[in-house]
């Protein structure tokens, strides 16, 4: 799932021999048994401000094999701008999974108030498989890189097809590597890269993908742990399929809310004047392209392509010029003035790469992180109907049979949060890739946490993400203090003409789309 904006599944049953479960004791074999090392450090490119530095640190593929096969880290660095104030280092994330986070000091560097970033040397990483980190593949044309495939009874063979070619290409081309692209070993790379730097605790901001990363983290590594900020939160309970089905649930609270906000500008929009006549018109559009596809913006749109955008209904004012010149396009006649028109392509399939890296590494952390998903593809036939009846705007597509029904037993179970977590939390009420039940579950999850939610605010990604945003300060005050709020915060951001999603530049790269959380 990726637009560049912080505001974006190995081997079929049998295929491979499944590895044997881990305990969580003996599986967060410490990096210190393979010994640290200091990193070479020099300027990232002439391009690029000399305070930018670069290094490669290496770590075991497998952390039960410290001496074995080793990657590849890259890493970056900006240092403090004042030693004599720095507190330590913050490692950061942008989520995914398969997002890279190389840049991430650059861009933070400037977005930061002073009173936080001298604190800190801010240390980006690409994750193990992402970037410049031993990248894998796994071969995927565009096509196959698509998750949005609607449940249809006539269709589901090819959607069963789809997913084990995705799950079988893996496997040849990666299937050595693709067990260790793990989240619980992305944590140990976080660990080895604060040994490397000889730090005995890392700050961490994490955004989206990166909120379950710094919790697992917590988990493992708890007296390493320092000051955590998880903004847009990954509900651990929700272990990766129901994070897929989440989209589906809270999809239906936007719409109805978009379709309130649309009835009260009728005359602008011309979509109804109640919210039932909009609903009406909505699903008219949808009948009525899944009949006869709509030419729209140079391309034919069907009533499945409306309802796959449905992360745009939580911004309301990109989602009613949509659906009001998709209207006119279908009707034949001039949209009403002055619209802004969200650009189709975008809106619909996102701006994925030709590359799949960031697709591998999704599908290896979704499906290599519980062993919870479906085997019966059975399973997915029907989970898909009924979820189209309870959830039409995207219940299908979200239950519909994935690569991890193929997918090679996980190496380790999934991470228990029982250990207390004193960090923060950070979420926009209305967020279409983690929602505010996702960022609440992860908040319930960790013990000890804090939250601070926007409410009203929408977009994922909040800190940073939104310069106006209420929950801005709160998270200054504990990353340069240290100190948790006494109690969760609730805040309202203010709401304007231009707040939109397209309306605000973001320093910050948060994936959000149709393959990323």
């Amino acid at each position: 799932m990726r637009t560049k904006r912080l505001a974006p599944l190995l081997a079929a049953a049998g295929l491979l021999t499944t590895l044997p479960l881990l305990s969580a004791t003996r599986a967060a074999a410490a990096p210190a048994d393979y010994g640290p090392q200091q990193p070479s450090w020099h300027r990232c490119s002439a391009e690029q401000p000399a305070s930018y530095e670069c290094a490669t640190v290496k770590v075991p593929l497998d952390y039960q094999r410290p001496r074995g096969r080793t990657i590849d880290l890259a890493i970056s660095r900006i240092k403090s701008p004042d030693p004599a104030r720095r507190h330590g280092v913050m490692l950061l994330n942008p989520g995914g999974p398969g997002g890279s986070g190389l840049d991430l000091p650059l861009m933070m560097d400037g977005a930061m108030p002073k009173e936080v970033r001298e604190r800190y040397d801010l240390i980006g990483f690409d994750p193990r498989g992402v970037g410049a980190s031993s990248p894998i593949s796994c071969g995927l044309t565009d096509a196959e890189q698509s998750i949005d495939r609607p449940y249809r009874p006539e269709t589901f063979p090819s959607d069963v097809a789809w997913a084990r070619t995705v799950a079988d290409k893996c496997r040849e081309k990666a299937g050595a590597v693709l067990p260790y692209i793990t989240t619980r070993n992305t944590a140990r790379d976080m660990d080895a890269i604060r040994s490397a730097l000889g730090e005995r605790k890392i700050s961490y901001v994490g955004y989206s993908y990166g909120t379950y990363l710094g919790a697992v983290y917590t988990q493992m590594f708890p007296s390493r742990t320092d000051r955590f900020v998880l903004d847009s939160g990954v509900d651990p309970q929700r272990l990766w399929r129901g994070m897929l089905q989440v989209w589906a649930t809270e999809a239906e609270p936007a719409f109805a809310r978009w379709t309130r906000w649309t009835a009260e500008r009728d005359a602008e929009y011309r979509l109804g004047a109640t919210p039932e006549a909009v609903s009406a018109a909505f699903w008219g559009l949808v009948a009525r392209a899944d009949r006869d596809p709509i030419e729209f913006q140079g391309t034919k749109v069907t009533g499945d392509d409306i309802r796959s955008a449905r992360a745009l209904f939580f911004y309301p004012r990109e989602a009613a010029p949509f659906v009001s010149a998709l209207k006119a396009a279908a009707e034949g006649t001039p949209p009403p003035a002055g619209l802004a028109v969200p650009d189709l392509k975008k809106t619909l399939r996102g701006a994925e790469p030709a590359s799949d890296n960031g697709t591998a590494v999704f599908w290896s952390v979704v499906c290599g992180d519980t062993g919870s998903w479906p085997r019966d593809p059975g399973q997915y036939a029907r989970d898909a109907a009924r979820d189209k009846a309870r959830y039409p705007l995207y219940g299908d597509f979200a239950s519909n049979i994935k690569p991890c029904a193929f997918w090679q037993r996980p190496a380790e179970a999934a991470t228990p949060m029982k250990t207390r977590a004193n960090v923060l939390t950070v979420q926009n009420e209305w967020d279409s890739q983690t929602p505010l039940v996702s960022g609440q579950g992860l908040h319930r999850s960790l013990k000890g946490s804090r939250m601070v939610l926007a409410a009203g605010g929408e977009g994922h990604g909040v800190y940073l993400a939104d310069p106006r945003s209420c929950a801005n300060a709160p998270v200054n005050s504990y990353l340069a203090t240290g100190r948790l709020p006494a109690r969760d915060v609730t805040c309202r951001t203010p709401q304007d003409a231009d707040r939109q999603r397209g309306a605000l530049t973001s320093p910050l790269p948060v994936p959000a789309g149709p393959l990323r959380f």
